[in-house]
């Protein structure tokens, strides 16, 4: 009966705070992220933008007085997830990066964060991002090269190795003998993937030798088991490539696309033999696993460059658990604020993530999306209004943090 006495708190919660359907203002201003109710999980995806173009630029920028650094550690102080991935922290394989953001940022009252927090587990491998392919991938009849050109031919666009990396941090024991990793998976290996064409000729715009070798991931996928007290749940986490800074082949367009494929299908019925991790295992997540998806998947439902398709297929996959959308109401007034009207954005502002500037607008990228089985007890985006508390710390990074409450249900 412990679930039934969850939905019943969670209902109470509920009953204290009014829903916006269409994105209204509140007549009083409520918390951006309230205390969880008592027995459930905060789980958070949150795009820190802790990089650096420069190698060990992201240790001198943690060393230093780095206002992003403290900004995104006191949302974290503010939020208090149990589990949460931050996408864009670059890979550093002896993990000081990551052991210096935990006790210098986050152990650290910042200001206007809340009490230190402190994370006894983490998970992070390498990446593909920054890792040189030894091949002519962005087709401009040279491999590598400097700047953007050498960031093009990389297995995934990146100035150095590990640049945009991933970092799990947890409340709860991570199992990382278990955990699944797909860095090396080839996109060729997936059935009726979209491989880009040259429009102009109907060519393929990878030459077959080069398409054989193209890993999918632009980073990595991961499959990661923690030990919540409600029993393993598998965080499956990814930061698909951006659909842009292409040509009209629509290459990153199509990556993209095929990157939030890959969870669809891991979660789908059949043997996927093509879905080989790095260790040699293949296929996909069992049946009865619970699971959140996290991760800046970099597709809108509907507005932005993104095949929208993939996403809402995403949403709609029947494990995915069917719940509210988290909201904000710094959104709504940003959208409002900065133009985003002017772009004609069909969806709605109150659930976008991030603010990316005039010529893009503010767009939903950022997922936490929950298996069936759980109960879902509350929810939001880290982005209050400009003149409420906390306000200030929310631009470390373009992204905000989301963050989604749940309980285990029968």
């Amino acid at each position: 009966m412990l679930w039934l006495l969850l939905v019943v708190a969670a209902l109470g919660l509920a009953a204290c705070v009014r829903v916006h359907v269409h994105g209204d203002r509140p007549t009083t201003a409520s918390p951006p992220a309230p205390a969880p109710a008592a027995g459930a999980l905060r789980i958070a995806t949150y795009n820190t933008s802790l990089n650096s173009d420069e190698p060990g630029g992201l240790l001198q920028r943690l060393q230093g007085d780095d206002a992003g650094a403290r900004k995104v550690a006191a949302v974290l102080q503010r939020v208090r997830p149990d589990i949460v991935l931050l996408n864009e922290f670059d890979y550093v394989a002896d993990g000081s990066a990551a052991t210096l953001f935990q006790t210098r940022w986050l152990e650290r009252a910042q200001p206007g964060g809340g009490a230190p927090l402190h994370y006894p587990y983490r998970y992070l491998a390498p990446v593909n991002t920054g890792v040189q392919s030894g091949l002519d991938l962005d087709g401009n009849g040279t491999v590598g090269g400097e700047g953007r050109d050498r960031g093009n031919d990389a297995w995934g666009y990146g100035l150095h190795p590990g640049q945009y990396g991933m970092l799990l941090l947890s409340r709860y024991p991570i199992d990382a003998e278990a955990a699944r990793t797909f860095q090396w998976l080839k996109w060729s290996a997936m059935p009726d993937a979209q491989r880009p064409h040259d429009p102009a000729t109907g060519a393929p715009f990878h030459p077959d030798v080069v398409w054989a070798q193209l890993r999918l991931s632009s980073k990595s996928h991961w499959d990661v088991p923690v030990r919540t007290p409600a029993g393993v749940l598998h965080v499956l986490a990814s930061h698909p490539t951006p659909p842009a800074f292409d040509g009209p082949e629509k290459r990153n367009v199509a990556r993209n696309h095929d990157e939030i494929r890959v969870w669809h299908d891991y979660l789908s019925p059949g043997a996927h033999d093509w879905l080989c991790d790095d260790a040699g295992r293949c296929g996909g997540l069992a049946a009865d696993a619970r699971f959140v998806i996290l991760g800046d998947l970099n597709n809108d439902p509907v507005d932005g460059a993104g095949a929208h398709e993939a996403i809402v297929g995403l949403l709609e996959h029947p494990r995915v658990l069917r719940m509210a959308t988290p909201r904000s109401e710094g959104a709504v007034e940003a959208a409002a604020r900065d133009g985003g009207a002017n772009l004609e954005h069909r969806g709605a502002a109150a659930h976008d993530t991030g603010s990316f500037g005039p010529r893009v607008g503010n767009l939903r990228l950022d997922y936490v999306l929950p298996s069936v089985g759980h109960v879902p007890v509350a929810s939001g985006v880290f982005w209050p209004p400009s003149d409420a508390p906390h306000a200030e710390i929310v631009d470390g990074t373009d992204h905000r943090l989301v963050w989604v409450d749940v309980a285990e249900g029968g």
